[in-house]
């Protein structure tokens, strides 16, 4: 905030949610730029209210919120926050992988509610993490920061892109390729790291929840409706698939209720990259975007590019 009051007219929003659609309609009319969050569709009804708009610039990496081929045809640069979330949000989705292998919130519960009277033999049996398969679908840089993780518990990590990189990058990261239908059948545990696309969108249903393994679980730090909620719901009460990490929802923050109640399932409310560090260098980020658009004249440093540039082997959704 200081760093912009200092070199531009600032109007905050000073509620930690998302503007009403109709206030940021009426007060984007005189502003030349926006620090949106993810949670703000900003779309071609936004940027005709707002004529004078040089930049968009988004706090967050995935930028599925704003129609970045409307903004440049209306040549508006759009702005993101990449890299500096990676190993932050590649912490949380392992965090959440152990957690529901090891069915961590599950013995919280259990030592809080006064239940806990002693060890015993089979209390609260988890799943083992190490020498495990994990398959990444999704190899940006946050798969690729997973992978790292992995290979510190002796898993073997496979990877699924819609082409395969080259052995170099493979090598590399210690990674195998496989088409999704054998990382889905291979792997123990199986994370989400892509973009949310017309092409990703319900990525994983219930042809895909048919093939993994009835031991496996499933890890989402993406965007909610790469999963479809529903069939991972019926796939859950059918015993299809062992259990599921959550931090992201296909209706967003509306959750399906059934998965509050099941006990294989851990939730996060979209808190991927919400350490103290990560937060205040993406709000930097933003800043930095905005000043160099407003007061030098240069493009962003943290540009976006338009639909035709969107490639998930190298960008990734924060969360």
């Amino acid at each position: 905030m200081d760093m912009l009051t200092e070199q531009v007219n600032l109007e905050v929003y000073d509620k930690n949610e998302a503007m009403p659609r109709e206030r940021l309609i009426e007060r984007i009319r005189d502003k030349t730029g926006l620090i949106c969050l993810l949670s703000d569709r900003i779309d071609k009804e936004i940027m005709h209210a707002g004529t004078n708009l040089k930049i968009i610039a988004n706090y967050a990496v995935g930028y599925d919120n704003i129609d970045v081929d409307e903004a440049a045809k209306r040549n508006i640069y759009v702005a993101n926050t990449p890299d500096v979330l990676t190993d932050t949000t590649a912490d949380f989705a392992f965090a959440l992988l152990i957690s529901v292998a090891r069915r961590i919130p599950e013995a919280d519960r259990y030592v809080r509610e006064g239940t806990f009277t002693g060890w015993e033999p089979m209390l609260l049996l988890g799943t083992d993490v190490h020498n495990k398969t994990l398959g990444i679908i999704g190899l940006g840089r946050i798969g690729r920061a997973l992978a790292r993780r992995a290979h510190g518990f002796g898993m073997k990590v496979l990877y699924h892109e819609p082409k395969q990189l080259s052995t170099t990058i493979e090598k590399q990261h210690n990674v195998e390729y496989r088409m999704l239908d054998d990382i889905l059948r291979e792997s123990d545990f199986i994370s989400v790291h892509v973009p949310l696309t017309k092409a990703t969108h319900h990525l994983i249903a219930e042809p895909q929840f048919a093939v993994m393994k009835k031991s496996a679980f499933l890890i989402n730090t993406s965007r909610g409706q790469v999963v479809d909620e529903r069939a991972l719901v019926v796939a859950l009460k059918n015993k299809d698939i062992a259990g599921c990490g959550l931090d992201v929802f296909e209706r967003e923050p509306a959750v399906e209720r059934e998965l509050t109640a099941m006990s294989n399932v851990v939730l996060a409310p979209h808190i991927g990259s919400a350490s103290v560090h990560t937060r205040t260098q993406m709000a930097l980020m933003v800043a930095k975007d905005i000043i160099a658009v407003l007061i030098h004249n240069q493009k962003p440093a943290h540009r976006v590019q338009a639909s035709s540039m969107l490639d998930c082997t190298d960008v990734n959704n924060d969360t």
